[in-house]
């Protein structure tokens, strides 16, 4: 039986209210437990005021929404689900010849959509209100001065020091286990902030313990001329792991932007793993969007006649959980080199389609 358009808008309508209240709430929550705890951290540290904190708060909130993303079709698929079944329509559907399928296809048809949007459109927009918010929580919380950046015009390291700071620029990295050397560097010197006193000019730098071991180097200062030294030896307070946790997180990569990041991290030599998973899992968001439509709709189907919503409700909060859970597992075998990216970033959005798919077969044919 085809259905009809009228019945197609109505159920697509139920569903995505339901969706758009369920996201509502949790952004909301969300809101208010995240300003509580910035509000906690920021107690000790009276210059920062109520308004940083409260933009803070909204700077993060995109990306905790992009977390709760797939929870909120979910449970939006449930309710929707749940009070169609409630109310005897989609007894009645079914009685009048509809299939299950043609029943589900206006919420997969608008959760396939909102996965994309969110992908596309969402992602940028919470990946910028994210490394925003790093960024200010970095200097009013964390008080942290060292910064990386890693562009196409090579590597930038600002680190600072009893007198001032310095950035240092260079063409390349090359990184061999727990050594690091840079290529054709630059280092700029500034007194306090702003105020420049020197410039150095290196072939190469060796990262050492609390020093860059500079090669062949010339050293300019204001009204000076330029002094040549064959090693030199410059303070930094650096090392490795602060170097590689100073990279942007993929949270704060645009999913338009990542692959070029990805690229970017290998040719200079350090594993891009984690960039990489995270841009495959947003690859699979529109799958994992359609999954949750899937496992909303057997929950619903199966218990709706039998405990009400109560037990609806409470095996979809576990079923939340488990593929959180489950979701986390993966990712770390993948971030481990256990099982290849690809696979770890697919794996939760295909088992629970699948999951779903072979239960809603058994309903539909027995």
């Amino acid at each position: 039986m085809r259905l009809s358009g009228i019945l197609l808008r109505y159920i697509g309508r139920q569903y995505f209210f339901s969706f758009a209240a369920i996201f509502c709430v949790f952004m909301g929550l969300i809101l208010m437990i995240d300003m509580v705890e910035l509000l906690r951290r920021a107690a000790s540290r009276p210059e920062i005021g109520f308004a940083t904190i409260v933009k803070m708060s909204f700077l993060k909130l995109p990306h905790m929404g992009e977390k709760t993303f797939p929870f909120a079709i979910l449970f939006g698929g449930m309710i929707a689900f749940w009070r169609l079944t409630r109310n005897h329509e989609f007894v009645v559907t079914r009685a009048a010849g509809v299939s299950v399928w043609q029943f589900l296809l206006p919420a997969l048809t608008i959760a396939f959509v909102l996965g994309v949007v969110k992908i596309s459109i969402w992602n940028p927009l919470a990946s910028a209100a994210l490394s925003r918010y790093e960024a200010l929580e970095a200097v009013t919380l964390k008080g942290r001065q060292s910064l990386l950046a890693l562009s196409e015009t090579g590597l930038w390291l600002r680190q600072a020091d009893k007198d001032g700071q310095s950035v240092v620029h260079s063409k390349y990295m090359v990184q061999e286990g727990q050594d690091v050397q840079l290529g054709n560097v630059i280092v700029f010197m500034y007194e306090g902030t702003d105020r420049f006193s020197g410039r150095i000019d290196a072939e190469f730098a060796s990262l050492e313990d609390g020093f860059w071991h500079l090669t062949n180097a010339w050293r300019t200062a204001p009204e000076t001329a330029p002094v040549f030294e064959k090693e030199y030896w410059l303070e930094t307070d650096l090392t490795l792991s602060k170097i590689q946790d100073s990279f942007a997180p993929p949270e704060t990569m645009s999913f338009w932007a990542l692959p070029a990041f990805i690229k970017t991290l290998e040719n200079a030599g350090f594993s891009a793993v984690r960039h990489r998973l995270h841009w495959h899992a947003l690859l699979a968001a529109p799958l994992l969007a359609c999954a949750m439509v899937l496992i909303a709709a057997t929950f619903t189907l199966r218990h709706a006649r039998r405990g009400g919503a109560t037990v609806v409700f409470t095996i979809g909060v576990l079923a939340g959980f488990v593929l959180y859970f489950f979701s986390d597992l993966v990712f770390a075998l993948g971030l481990s080199d256990s099982i290849p990216v690809t696979l770890a970033a697919w794996t939760p959005s295909g088992v629970t389609s699948l999951l779903g798919l072979a239960t809603l077969l058994h309903l539909e044919d027995g």
